[in-house]
């Protein structure tokens, strides 16, 4: 792993600012990669989930992968101009201007829930930046780690471009490396450990963390809709999504009728249930085991459970989770306090937008928070009194697919962002360049140079000093 960096960063400092060419041959080729191997990652994926939705897996790695990188090959050559800034009057005829240059060898943390879409979206931005880069892949994900790596070396030379597996040994390791920059998609116990070995380096680090994204339905939201746009965000990939809904609230009284619409929902989208080849297992025993206890904890303390369909051996075998509604859950609970990560979505019920807020506010920042509702004005409060990553009005989880919008947390749910031009910022330094094009008694740089007469202190006085 040391070895590869100091390769990189060697055949960086070779060529430290690539060309427009350079970088638009490194996205073309990496679309390329991604599209002749979409099968083989799609395969890969649903080996290390034990299944996943080939469908699911088409969308969110391989379709989210290459739009993303379209959108990149597009606007690189606008992302790479010098920006031209305002010079202090003071100092004309000078001018400034900012550039964006590559930092060297990035680093990339990917997760194991959306392993390829999560570790190459960040990758288009660095690559576009025009830095050389490490990608450590989950130990949950060997199938895919292997599959992008084999690929990996199909298209780039492994100074440009590496994909690395290994244990938490290694992503220790990794994350102790002095990158460029950092990037850490996954859970805030581990983001902590990360941003603390980075720290030893002084590398700047972005955290895409996650937290218990609610879904806010208002009194003038039809409640069928509402339910079917709720229930795709808690199925797709079985909600091990880091901005899927994580709890919904629905207003006072209409908690039978919104669970009825979402089972009536769940059945049309999976006729055979949790067992369909269109619904994703949970990706481990322990994932599938720390889903149970959440939901019999809140048994036991009382709340209402009901499950859209009887769970059998088969179930537990494949490790396939049915969507289950936990009614009213104490709000100190393991469920309310801890983010789900799963097909479990609690239902609470709240006499206004202030009161729902007034909840969502008890907790961390979320990632994410959905609104419900067609009013501007209600909208509006929700963007001033919540604070949250990113806001959807009237759906859930389309924000991250923007490709033109950054998309990072706030707080507890991470910081810095990437996606678009921001991506491309993160992965670059903006440097200031400040160039003094006058001479002689045409600088207003000499009204800085001692002896200070009157003259000087008037311009000094007249610049606020």
């Amino acid at each position: 792993m040391t070895q590869v960096f100091e390769a990189q960063q060697e055949a960086f400092s070779l060529e430290p600012f690539p060309t427009l060419d350079v970088r638009l041959d490194r996205l073309v080729r990496l679309r390329k990669m991604v599209e002749q191997g979409s099968e083989i990652i799609v395969a890969a994926v649903s080996q290390d989930f034990g299944h996943r939705s080939p469908d699911e897996s088409r969308i969110a790695e391989i379709a989210g992968t290459i739009t993303a990188i379209d959108y990149a090959i597009a606007r690189v050559r606008r992302w790479m101009r010098p920006s031209r800034r305002q010079a202090t009057i003071w100092f004309l005829p000078a001018s400034n201007q900012v550039i964006a240059q590559p930092l060297s060898v990035v680093g990339i943390m990917a997760p194991w829930n959306y392993p390829v879409n999560l570790a190459l979206v960040p990758l288009v931005s660095a690559l576009a930046a025009g830095n050389r880069v490490m990608i450590k892949m989950s130990e949950l994900s060997p199938a895919t780690g292997q599959a992008l790596a084999n690929l990996a070396k199909q298209f780039f030379d492994v100074n440009e471009l590496a994909v690395l597996g290994g244990e938490a040994k290694e992503s220790a390791h990794f994350s102790s490396l002095p990158f460029g920059h950092l990037l850490f998609t996954g859970s805030s116990r581990v983001g902590r450990m990360v941003m603390s070995a980075a720290a030893q380096n002084l590398t700047p680090v972005t955290l895409e963390l996650g937290g218990k994204c609610p879904a806010i339905v208002d009194g003038d939201y039809e409640l069928d809709e509402a339910a079917k746009r709720i229930l795709w965000g808690k199925t797709f990939n079985a909600a091990q999504t880091c901005v899927a809904p994580d709890y919904v609230m629905v207003p006072k009284g209409q908690t039978a009728a919104f669970v009825e619409a979402m089972t009536r929902h769940y059945h049309a989208n999976f006729p055979q249930g949790a067992l369909s080849d269109q619904y994703t297992s949970i990706v481990d025993e322990r994932g599938h085991s720390r889903l149970t206890g959440l939901v019999d904890a809140a048994k036991r303390a009382g709340a209402e459970v009901r499950v859209c369909e009887p769970t059998t051996p088969e179930h537990n075998r494949r490790r396939k989770f049915p969507l289950t509604f936990v009614l009213n859950p104490n709000r100190d609970s393991a469920l309310m306090q801890e983010e789900i990560f799963g097909p479990v979505l609690p239902v609470l019920e709240h006499d206004g937008l202030d009161d729902a807020l007034r909840l969502v506010k008890q907790g961390e920042h979320p990632l994410a928070l959905y609104y419900f509702g067609h009013s501007s004005n209600q909208r509006e409060s929700v963007l001033k009194k919540s604070l949250s990553g990113g806001v959807a009005f009237n759906d859930v989880m389309l924000q991250f697919l923007q490709v033109d919008m950054a998309f990072g947390g706030v707080g507890a749910s991470g910081f810095g962002r990437y996606h678009g031009k921001e991506g491309f910022e993160t992965f670059s330094h903006l440097k200031s360049v400040f160039t003094q094009r006058g001479m002689g008694r045409f600088t207003g740089l000499k009204l800085l140079y001692p002896p200070y007469g009157r003259l000087g202190r008037l311009v000094t006085s007249l610049m606020g000093g």
